[in-house]
């Protein structure tokens, strides 16, 4: 249903429920373990291990324990900043349905979260299992990336049900890995793959307004009399 698309728009703002339950999942006995994992059982009884690794820990999976990464995120974040040699398997695709309902949903979507955030409007990817099942194989070792740690959640709990029994995910995502623990191409880092729409702009903005007070401040404090001056010469109304 189109309505489903618009789960991928509240992501972001509902990544720090996510956060806490991941965390949840990797204490053990009141202890912080570097990744504990959680058991799920699939519809053949078997139990697999999902681990949720964290973030300044998630390098040693891929170059020691050879993981191969699938990115799960949309084609527009995957543009902006991606791991070199990941496989992009997106859990959710652009909706370009034209029923009546969806049309609806996509113009509300595109003047809001769109617009400010740069979020395309989604729909779940019908082909996703079979497509990682045509490119892995059930004892692969898969470390699934998103942006925020939702979506590859998600997708390890599909691959699991499909009997994946190797799956990693980074806890809260890409935005918490820390700069240069992947080599990356694109024209934004991993870590901002996220931020687009008005708010990044606006945020610029801010920036730029930020240091021009700074500097109108440090001009006063250390050139008193040239400030007053510039004041005088100012137009009064």
């Amino acid at each position: 249903m189109a309505g489903l698309a618009t789960c991928c728009s509240t992501l972001s703002s509902t990544s720090h429920v996510a956060v806490s339950w991941l965390e949840f999942q990797a204490h053990h006995s009141g202890r912080r373990t570097a990744w504990k994992p959680s058991r799920w059982r699939n519809a053949n009884g078997i139990r697999a291990e999902v681990k949720f690794v964290k973030p300044d820990e998630v390098k040693k999976l891929v170059t020691e324990e050879g993981y191969a990464v699938v990115d799960v995120r949309d084609r527009t974040q995957f543009e902006r900043a991606r791991i070199k040699s990941c496989y992009h398997v997106p859990l959710f695709i652009e909706n370009k349905d034209n029923d009546f309902g969806t049309i609806v949903l996509r113009t509300v979507h595109n003047n809001f979260s769109g617009l400010f955030f740069g979020l395309p409007f989604t729909k779940p990817n019908p082909e996703f299992t079979e497509s990682v099942k045509n490119q892995f194989s059930a004892g692969s070792k898969l470390l699934l990336v998103c942006q925020e740690g939702l979506r590859s959640a998600a997708a390890a709990n599909k691959l699991e049900k499909a009997g994946f029994e190797n799956i990693a995910c980074i806890t809260s995502g890409l935005q918490s890995v820390p700069p240069g623990t992947f080599d990356s191409e694109g024209k934004t880092e991993l870590q901002d793959a996220g931020k687009a729409g008005l708010v990044t702009v606006q945020g610029k903005i801010s920036a730029v307004l930020g240091a021009v007070l700074i500097c109108a401040f440090l001009f006063i404090t250390f050139f008193p009399d040239q400030a007053e001056k510039l004041l005088e010469l100012a137009p009064t109304s």
